[in-house]
């Protein structure tokens, strides 16, 4: 090893780390999926806590319990969350008929505004029955098992809400349990790189919350304008599709467009599409910057490949979690940057602290 040069050794050296960070990483995630049943609603939870944090901080500044104000913004939770899905269900029950009828006209009329009036129904029929059968068999296997993964769905999620309350009530408590259980000297770094990452999943949420309301408010007021059939339940579709960046708006505008065009016409269809552009492009240069200019800013690429992973890993919730979970990861980065980018640690103790 002596006889080789330095660059040599180095990179060998960065090679080592590299497939050790890689064999650890790769572990984990696989100790995750096995338990995803327990790791799931523990994540699920600090998503949520970071979400209702600031509720829960402004009960106990006019001197409510903390147990108190942790059961009281759980129970709003639960209203809220009760209430919007009751919404939700109800706008696409009721619009969920004219909705599927419009994308099976768009089927059959989008051969003819592109100029592709040859191509026969069946053949598209077809060609859609050999993808379902080659890439459908996870779905049918679901639908077969749908008690358990439904019940298996609610026990997460009661979990889930126990331990943000737990989590709301006993924060305190955590932050001087990792203190404890921190090697000697390193306390304050830790704390520093928990705080950190939380910091980049709070603003993260509440930034996504909010722009997924304006843009399902945004498309909805457009799609009641243009007269479309289902614009309740598609404003819905298109909240519920924001908490998943780019791929989640995609589609749902895509659904939206697709409904528009085979109700209402090209020409509505065509306005459709203005409104979910003009909505992204709002998103995009305005909200994302405006509203979440204190949080972990991440590439788009960046983003696409989280989600991809995350839904290679765990599905659905996997694409949930692989953005947030990926800002407070950008978040950690930042902090060990800011400490120890420009030369080392900085030598003079913290405020209040002896060396």
């Amino acid at each position: 090893m002596l006889l080789l040069p330095p660059s040599v050794r180095r990179l060998a050296a960065w090679c080592v780390v590299v497939l050790l960070v890689c064999g650890v990483g790769w572990v984990g995630i696989r100790l995750c999926v096995e338990f995803r049943t327990a790791v799931t609603p523990v994540l699920l939870a600090l998503l949520g806590t970071a979400l209702l944090r600031p509720l829960h901080r402004r009960l106990m500044r006019v001197r409510v319990p903390r147990s108190l104000s942790a059961g009281l913004t759980c129970a709003a939770v639960v209203a809220v969350v009760g209430g919007a899905v009751y919404i939700v269900v109800a706008a696409l029950v009721d619009t969920g008929d004219q909705i599927v009828a419009s994308l099976r006209d768009a089927a059959r009329s989008l051969p003819r505004h592109f100029g592709t009036a040859d191509t026969s129904l069946d053949d598209l029929t077809s060609h859609g029955r050999e993808l379902l059968g080659k890439f459908g068999g996870t779905a049918a296997s679901g639908v077969v098992s749908g008690v358990s993964v439904v019940g298996e769905t609610l026990a997460m999620a009661v979990l889930a809400l126990l331990l943000v309350f737990f989590f709301l009530r006993d924060s305190d408590r955590a932050v001087a349990a990792l203190r404890s259980l921190a090697p000697n000297g390193t306390a304050d770094l830790l704390e520093a790189i928990a705080r950190r990452a939380f910091r980049a999943v709070e603003g993260f949420m509440r930034g996504t919350t909010l722009i997924a309301l304006i843009d399902a408010l945004c498309i909805g007021i457009g799609l009641l304008v243009l007269d479309v059939p289902g614009a309740a339940g598609l404003a819905a579709l298109v909240f519920v599709g924001a908490y998943i960046p780019y791929l989640g708006a995609f589609i749902s505008g895509t659904v939206a467009v697709l409904v528009a065009l085979a109700d209402r016409g090209f020409v509505t269809g065509l306005w459709a599409l203005g409104v979910v552009l003009a909505v992204q492009v709002l998103e995009g240069h305005v909200l994302q910057p405006a509203i979440q200019s204190r949080t972990v800013q991440m590439h788009p690429a960046v983003v696409l490949l989280a989600i991809t992973a995350g839904a290679s890993v765990a599905g659905i919730v996997g694409m949930l979690l692989a953005v947030p979970l990926t800002a407070a990861a950008f978040g950690v980065i930042n902090e060990l940057r800011e400490r120890y980018g420009t030369g080392g640690p900085d030598p003079s103790p913290p405020p209040g602290r002896t060396p």
